[in-house]
């Protein structure tokens, strides 16, 4: 039989389609798989095999009768713990969810479950989600497949783990500051920020309301595309989807010749690690062989921009847990509860200030990207650190340096932007290196098309890492 864990998203749901495999080998292969790997990785809050295995059974009894769900058809899948499902627990990475039973399904897993896939577990993640690198004061840290020394990125933890280590195939995250982009990078697979309103939200854990978004991490951006295609478009229970579009395979599967690809002059390759800025120069190169023109663009102050949703993430944050703050503090973690806690520190009137520029700062976005289609730029300037080097509790620089892994990423959230990470790297000690398609409102399939199309000459998220 093919190694399951061999494939991408889209040639194992083909293979299953075409009863090469069976949704059961697949299923009992990686619930092997992901008993070899948890112990080393806590990519998992909880592993469903035997429910898992009764839909992988159903699965194939209905493929057999010539009646499959849809594209994902008998594909097992994780998402993040804060993705709602009726009747299954949801602790969202808390103290205080711990044992709470979702009285609801989120509408992006229901869509994936019309389209045949089931779940096989939930996936770690930062206390509720307000953390960027893996870290967890309940659950212990997540680690990275690469070098379980290092950490995975968050909040989306365990998503980025478990995709890197083939695990699954795919799994939801939520970016609400990075949080799909940083673990992307950081273990290697790719993962794809939607534009804002672009995918439901409704029934999964919120952050703030007027940043957060869901989307998928996987092997390929051809896997992301998939899951998109599943996910995306209006939801009559989140209004900020009203009028969002169904996802475009034709553009998503574009060639990227005459595509403009700008690069920013200032910021985003400000202070990189040399393997990141070299990981940058092949990035060029490379696009400029599939046919894109590149170009330099001064954006314009990324520095306040970012400043901005760091007031508006604070604020909204704090409100959404202002109840629990004020009847069981204690109940946080300690660095979860001191970024709560600073919300609080912000006026009214900071707070109205910041959402009030977002749309000027979006138009001078747009101003100065002239005739460039995207921009291409580094998701973090460097690989990951150690978990030791960024544990709050252990020492004065760990402030220091998740400051400057995150640098790269609250700008893309508070203009709303759709944003696509590649793997595109290696650093010296063999650590991913990834890269980001930044794209205009509801160009996402733009930049799935151009991800494909780069992976298709490249092999950089093709590796995968020894098991422990």
């Amino acid at each position: 039989m093919t190694d399951p864990a061999t494939l991408s998203l889209a040639e194992l749901a083909a293979a299953i389609r075409r009863r090469k495999l069976s949704a059961l080998e697949v299923t009992r292969a990686l619930v092997d798989r992901i008993a070899r790997w948890q112990p080393a990785l806590n990519a998992f809050v909880s592993v469903e095999a035997d429910d898992a295995l009764k839909a992988a059974k159903a699965a194939d009894r209905a493929l057999a009768r010539g009646k499959p769900k849809g594209p994902l058809h008998g594909v097992p899948l994780a998402h993040k713990d804060m993705y709602y499902t009726a009747g299954k627990p949801a602790g969202c990475g808390s103290k205080i969810r711990r044992g709470w039973i979702a009285p609801a399904t989120s509408t992006a897993v229901a869509r994936l479950e019309a389209a045949g896939a089931f779940r096989i577990g939930a996936l770690h993640m930062a206390e509720f989600a307000y953390g960027p690198t893996g870290h967890n004061a309940h659950l212990g840290p997540a680690r990275n497949p690469w070098d379980q020394s290092r950490i995975t990125g968050g909040s989306s933890s365990g998503s980025g783990a478990a995709v890197a280590a083939r695990l699954v195939h795919a799994a939801l995250g939520s970016d609400t500051g990075g949080s799909i982009r940083l673990p992307a990078h950081f273990c290697g697979v790719s993962g794809f920020k939607p534009t804002y309103g672009r995918v439901s939200r409704a029934n999964a854990m919120p952050l703030s309301f007027t940043l957060d978004t869901l989307g998928p991490l996987a092997q390929t951006a051809q896997d992301c595309g998939l899951v998109m295609a599943a996910i995306a478009g209006a939801d009559p229970l989140d209004p900020t989807t009203d009028g969002a579009p169904e996802w475009n395979a034709r553009v998503a599967t574009r060639a990227p010749k005459g595509l403009t690809v700008g690069v920013p002059t200032a910021f985003y390759v400000d202070d990189l690690a040399p393997e990141v800025a070299a990981a940058l120069d092949a990035t060029i190169a490379s696009l400029r062989k599939l046919g894109c023109r590149i170009v330099a663009v001064e954006l314009p102050d990324q520095e306040v921009v970012s400043a901005a949703a760091l007031i508006v993430l604070a604020v909204e944050a704090a409100s959404c847990h202002a109840p629990w703050l004020r009847t069981r503090a204690a109940d946080y973690g300690p660095q979860v509860r001191s970024r709560l806690e600073n919300g609080l520190a912000y006026s009214a009137l900071e707070y109205l200030e910041a959402l009030r520029w977002r749309g000027p700062a979006l138009a001078a976005h747009l101003a100065s990207l002239g005739k460039a289609d995207l921009i291409l730029a580094p998701a973090s300037r460097m690989a990951a650190p150690t978990i030791a080097e960024t544990d709050v509790g252990g020492g004065p620089g760990a402030e220091a340096a998740i400051q400057a892994i995150t640098r790269f990423m609250r700008p893309v959230n508070y203009l709303g932007l759709p944003t696509l990470v590649v793997p595109a790297g290696r650093s010296r000690q063999g650590l991913p290196i990834g890269m980001q398609l930044i794209g205009r409102p509801f160009g996402d399939e733009t930049l799935i098309a151009l991800g494909a199309a780069f992976q298709n000459a490249t092999d950089h998220h093709r590796g995968m890492p020894d098991p422990p």
